[in-house]
């Protein structure tokens, strides 16, 4: 022992000086170009932001109902909320090195051996020659130890690894709440087209019934000889146009109430909802916010810049593999020739030893793993830069649809208005005489295609004020927590916010 102790306490001191070597820079938000306004509004623009629960703003009880369903069954957020529960065990699997490991033995062996003056034989097995005379030996042997292992985490691999695995958990929770509202904006899209699909509907149906009074008044006067056959003929060509175009409007429409049974997790047969009008909708105002504060409001981004994060760490881990590692190893237990003597001062056996592994020669692969780890934080880096200019143009290109298409819908009101007043005019004159079938057909398609126009346009609108509702983030919003709760050993301030989640647990 005296002449290994210079050797160890030299061995010590080495490590504790490398310990003092840095695996590499803590992480810090990348620098972003963040503009002062968004392009579609100015810069004197209200800011605000959408409620939690926006989708009620729109006071549609079927649409409350089929966005509660779909939170508490949609299949794609219970598999969101399972990776959560995942990532949550890959913490505990990546902290179980930095605490040590004890395993308990116990063994119990018997051994019989058969003596005899011609021969020998284990297990009660003997010779027979010479009528000699034959004994038995039983042997029994007992012992009870514990083990113990712990591999000194002198470069913070071990923590290092953890806290990836904390951030990447921290993602999941993210992407959770990113697939929860993908599915709540999907259900409202669904919904509201089958609303526009049911407002198609009633426009042609009620222009068939309009297209066949006058059907009706040409036939009259065809009789009394003021009208041709001509004149019937071009307009049941329109009222059989008209008719053939109701089944596909039902089809579609049926097709997008089939299509939420899926998003509420629901076969469609079950689905029992009926669509109504997309004009007994209210269109709550939302305003865009600013754009300095959408990253803490759009969990996609925040997603980006948690990878980002856990990537960092998983650089540290790369580098911490061209240091040694140092393991203790210890085992502790008693071994008897009786059981009743096991547990004795005579019988216990004790080890303890110190094992240092050093890579000399890999061929290349630990130099591989950490450019392939840097290789990929670039990588992540270039996503997350992406995700943030992603939502700046989501949000500007939201706000654009839905300003011209407020304005065009202003304006298609006026036409179905002027078309409407005109197919009214033409008819009266049709029935007086003073015009012929062609300036009616004019008249009649004219509105239809305006009035059909204007459902159409109606939709765009309210999409594009779902698709600003999404771009905002729906409400979403980090929740003002210590960086320190979300990822210990960080330095403070290095990650803004916190983890805003209601379901799918906790870091542990």
């Amino acid at each position: 022992m005296t002449i290994r102790l210079p050797r160890l306490t030299a061995l010590s001191a080495a490590v504790l000086i490398v310990a003092g070597c840095d695996l590499g820079p803590d992480y810090h938000r990348p620098p972003l170009d963040i503009p002062a306004a968004y392009r579609a509004t100015p810069q004197s623009a209200t800011a605000a932001w959408p409620a939690a629960d926006w989708w009620r703003g729109f006071h549609s009880q079927e649409l409350n109902a089929l966005i509660e369903q779909a939170r508490a069954r949609n299949f794609d957020i219970a598999a969101a909320i399972a990776r959560v529960r995942q990532a949550d065990a890959q913490v505990r699997i990546a902290g179980a090195p930095l605490l040590p490991d004890f395993s308990g033995t116990g063994n119990a062996n018997w051994q019989h051996e058969g003596l005899g003056t011609g021969s020998s034989s284990r297990f009660g097995l003997s010779g027979g020659g010479g009528g000699g005379s034959n004994a038995s030996i039983d042997f029994h042997t007992y012992s009870a130890g514990l083990n113990a292992s712990y591999e000194l985490d002198f470069w913070g691999r071990n923590l290092a690894a953890r806290q990836s695995a904390v951030a990447s958990a921290v993602f999941s929770r993210f992407d959770q709440q990113t697939v929860a509202l993908t599915v709540v904006t999907g259900v409202a899209n669904t919904w509201f087209t089958a609303l526009s699909l049911a407002d198609r509907l009633g426009v042609a149906r009620q222009n068939l019934r309009d297209a066949e009074q006058t059907l009706a008044v040409i036939r009259g006067r065809l009789e009394a000889g003021t009208a041709n056959a001509l004149d019937v003929a071009q307009q049941e060509a329109l009222v059989d146009g008209e008719r053939a175009l109701i089944p596909n409007f039902i089809s579609q429409m049926e097709q997008q109430v089939i299509a939420l049974g899926i998003l509420v997790g629901e076969p469609p047969e079950r689905i029992t909802v009926t669509p109504g009008t997309l004009t007994a909708l209210d269109l709550p105002p939302v305003a865009s916010g600013l754009p300095s504060e959408l990253l803490a409001r759009r969990p996609d981004v925040a997603g980006a810049e948690a990878q980002l994060i856990a990537q960092n760490f998983n650089i540290k881990v790369a580098r911490a593999a061209f240091f040694p590692s140092v393991s203790l190893t210890g085992s502790a237990g008693y071994q008897a020739s009786a059981l009743n003597h096991l547990i004795t001062p005579g019988g216990a056996l004790a080890s303890v030893a110190a094992g240092l592994t050093l890579p000399l020669f890999d061929g290349g692969t630990l130099r591989g793993q950490l450019d392939q780890a840097k290789g990929r934080y670039d990588e992540l880096l270039a996503d997350y830069r992406k995700a943030v200019v992603q939502a700046f143009t989501d949000v500007d290109t939201a706000l654009t649809a839905w300003r011209y298409a407020s304005e065009q819908e202003r304006l298609q009101r006026i036409a179905v208005e002027a078309a409407t007043r005109a197919a009214t005019i033409a008819r009266a004159q049709l029935g007086a005489g003073t015009v012929d079938i062609t300036t009616v057909l004019t008249a009649e398609t004219t509105q239809f295609n305006d009035e059909d126009t204007l459902v159409q346009v109606r939709l765009a609108r309210v999409q594009a004020l779902l698709n600003l509702y999404k771009a905002l983030g729906g409400g979403w919003v980090e929740a003002d927590q210590p960086v320190q709760e979300q990822f210990p050993g960080l330095k403070p301030g290095i990650v803004p916010g916190g983890v805003a989640l209601p379901v799918g647990g906790n870091v542990e």
